[in-house]
């Protein structure tokens, strides 16, 4: 199951971050291996779609991360639309 969270950490350095679910709850732990080779490294506040994963009764991880390019509700453009 698919679910959608917001980067709210994430240090280079280290290769790890967290990710905090739409729906609520606490955020959850990532690292750089998790996202999709073909992602940049995650800035705060970028939407990411993900699965989940607990480990040996640990606290759930976020896995298999991939960028959202498209906010919940936008629209997408026309083809053809003119913009200004």
């Amino acid at each position: 199951m698919s679910h959608f969270g917001n980067i709210k950490t994430y240090d280079t350095g280290k290769g790890s971050g967290t990710i905090s679910p739409e729906k609520g709850g606490e955020p959850l732990a990532f690292v750089k291996a998790d996202l999709h080779k073909d992602a940049a490294a995650p800035e705060q506040g970028q939407r990411f779609g993900y699965e989940t994963r607990q480990v040996d009764g640990k606290k759930p991880e976020a896995m298999n991360l991939r960028r959202e390019t498209q906010a919940v509700g936008d629209k997408p453009k026309q083809a053809g639309a003119q913009t200004n």
